[in-house]
């Protein structure tokens, strides 16, 4: 029996990955070109913008008090153009625990390019 095509989740721009408390982290790349984006200093956007991981190893984006993204308007990520590899990555290169029951991103198999059946409950 051939191998079943790898799957893939097309994204919806639901916006509850970014609704989802925790770190996003960013590198100094992704630094530069967001304050550029946002029409800042780096050190401006590094004051404003960013805090200390919890591990101390780099810098995460700042979040609103109910835990989503700084950044996110309605379902509209400000950053969009320039948003951090770990939210461009996200559901296919890694997920959180539970991610399946708020992210309506929908399977697609990746050879055919077709919409899959949903996947059990991860």
């Amino acid at each position: 029996m051939p191998d079943e095509p790898a799957i893939t989740y097309a994204c919806q721009r639901c916006a509850n990955c970014c609704k989802w408390p925790g770190e996003v982290k960013v590198t100094s790349e992704e630094i530069s070109a967001i304050a550029q984006f946002l029409d800042m200093s780096e050190t401006a956007f590094l004051e404003k913008h960013t805090a200390l991981r919890k591990n101390r190893q780099g810098l995460t984006l700042l979040e609103k008090p109910n835990g989503e993204c700084e950044f996110l308007e309605g379902n509209h990520c400000r950053l969009q153009a320039v948003k951090p590899e770990q939210c461009r990555d996200f559901p296919n290169k890694w997920r959180f625990p539970g991610w399946r029951q708020v992210c309506e991103a929908i399977p697609v198999r990746a050879a055919e390019n077709q919409p899959a059946p949903l996947p059990s409950q991860e």
